[in-house]
C-alpha cells in the first residue's frame, strides 16, 4: 500500500523536513515555495537479514507509517493476550509492505528474524511513527563536529 499525500491537500499535515533539517526543527518547503508532500513509506536495511527457508537472505525493505488500526487490532490477538511481548511481532508484520523480495509479511517471519534485526525495525518504527522520519542530529565523539544521519541505512557503516 503506497500513499503519498500532498501537504497542501490536508492543511494539518505535516511536510517532511529536508534532508538537512535536525530531528524535531519544523518542516519547510520544497525549493521553488512548493510545499512537500507527506511521505508514508520509508526504505531500510536490516542488520542481519531475514533468512527464508532456501536459505535466501533478505536484507532490504519497506515500512509504511501506522495506523490506529495497526495499533489496536494487535491487541485483540489471542498471541497477544496471552503473552503482550507478542505485540511488537504482530504489529511490526502489519506494517512492513515488502523484506526482500517477501511481499506478504506475516508474524510466523517477524518471529524467525534475528533479535538485532527486530530490535532494528522496533526502533525503526519509532522513529519513523513517532518522528515522523528517520533522521537523527548526531555529533561526532572525536571532533564534536554535528551532522545529520539517516537511520534507514544503506551499506555497512553508513547508518
Amino acid at each position: 500500500m503506497r500513499r503519498t499525500i500532498s501537504a497542501a491537500a490536508r492543511p494539518d499535515a505535516e511536510a517532511e523536513p529536508d534532508a538537512h533539517a535536525v530531528a524535531g526543527a519544523p518542516p519547510s518547503a520544497a525549493p521553488g515555495g512548493q510545499p512537500r508532500s507527506l511521505r508514508t513509506e520509508f526504505d531500510f536495511e536490516l542488520p542481519r537479514g531475514y533468512v527464508d527457508d532456501r536459505g535466501v537472505v533478505h536484507r532490504t525493505g519497506t515500512m509504511r507509517l501506522a495506523t490506529a488500526r495497526d495499533e489496536l487490532v494487535p491487541l485483540r490477538d489471542d498471541r497477544v493476550r496471552e503473552n503482550p511481548a507478542y505485540l511488537s511481532v504482530v504489529l511490526i508484520s502489519r506494517v512492513l509492505t515488502r523484506l526482500g523480495t517477501i511481499d506478504e509479511v506475516h508474524p510466523g517471519i517477524v518471529e524467525d528474524l534475528f533479535a538485532s534485526d527486530l530490535a532494528f525495525l522496533q526502533d525503526f518504527y519509532r522513529r519513523v511513527n513517532a518522528e515522523g522520519h528517520t533522521r537523527a542530529a548526531v555529533t561526532c565523539p572525536s571532533c564534536q563536529e554535528g551532522f545529520v544521519v539517516d537511520l534507514a541505512g544503506g551499506r555497512l557503516g553508513e547508518s
